[in-house]
């Protein structure tokens, strides 16, 4: 049987498909400790309602972005909002914030309103796993430096981590991409470059600690970094998920690479979900 349309009804067909699809707001949250609204997306999956908890991605944009560069030249994100039920954010990082409280420059304070001022903001205005396990941190370049670091630095907050394309060892690169401007120079301020690289903070982690996942493209300059990073994982006995295959530092790579993240993400967060609480345990979401 031929099915046909009138204007009309296709017209109705549309509007119930984009009345399900994901919510994209842009919103600005309060930083008490660089006293400023910071701009954030969020995305809200097309299932969400105030009946259930959803996990949270937190994902972090790079060097000169700003947080609307993953909804705009990565449109599909939204789509993984939908697909996996996550609420997905993506804050403002500043032009090259690094992701870090800069211990030269106080207007900097990126690593606490990223894992506590933003997170306690977003768990008081949506329905969020307002627990570890309801987590996740990653992003592109300098977010994927900020992912690990804030998602290493801060395992109480987030359960899983990641990077794509990730600066996880700044050290290498003292003249690029305002480091300098965050750290001094590195050949005045040598112990701040090794205090705020990914590659230093692997003391933090034991195994299965937290869940982690690299992406990196065999043809970008920080590729070189990720699988020094991957061989000292492995070395320490840290398990991590290592991804890489051709691809270069630019947008074609991470619109890929993001999908595979999301779904090392979701199948955490389903994980979390299915493994039975122990015993007489009892956790409190923190509101």
């Amino acid at each position: 049987m031929i099915k046909r349309f009138t204007l009309g009804s296709l017209f109705l067909i549309g509007f119930s498909i984009a009345l399900y699809a994901s919510k994209v707001d842009t919103v600005s949250v309060f930083s008490p400790s660089m006293q400023k609204g910071i701009k954030t997306v969020v995305i809200l999956p097309d299932t969400y309602s105030q009946e259930t908890r959803f996990p949270v991605l937190y994902l972090l944009h790079g060097y000169s972005d700003n947080y609307s560069g993953w909804v705009t030249k990565v449109p599909a994100v939204k789509e993984l909002a939908d697909q996996y039920g996550m609420i997905i954010i993506c804050p403002d990082g500043a032009f090259g914030s690094w992701y870090f409280d800069s211990p030269v420059d106080p207007s900097f304070r990126f690593e606490t309103f990223v894992s506590k001022e933003l997170v306690e903001w977003v768990d008081r205005n949506y329905m969020t796993i307002a627990k570890r396990e309801g987590r996740a941190i990653t992003g592109l370049s300098m977010g994927g430096h900020g992912g690990l670091f804030l998602g290493f630095r801060h395992q109480d907050i987030f359960g899983v981590c990641g990077s794509m394309s990730g600066g996880v060892d700044i050290r290498p690169f003292p003249n690029n991409w305002d480091l300098a401007k965050r750290l001094g120079s590195q050949r005045e301020n040598p112990e701040n470059w090794e205090k705020y690289t990914v590659m230093n903070q692997l003391h933090l982690l034991a195994p299965n600690s937290t869940r982690i996942i690299i992406d990196c493209g065999t043809d970008d300059f920080f590729y070189d970094v990720n699988l020094r990073l991957h061989q000292e994982l492995l070395y320490r006995n840290i398990p991590h998920d290592f991804i890489t295959r051709p691809g270069a530092h630019n947008w074609d790579y991470w619109k890929n690479a993001v999908k595979y993240q999301a779904l090392f993400f979701s199948n955490y967060f389903d994980a979390v979900k299915a493994s039975p609480a122990p015993s007489g345990s009892r956790h409190r979401e923190r509101r």
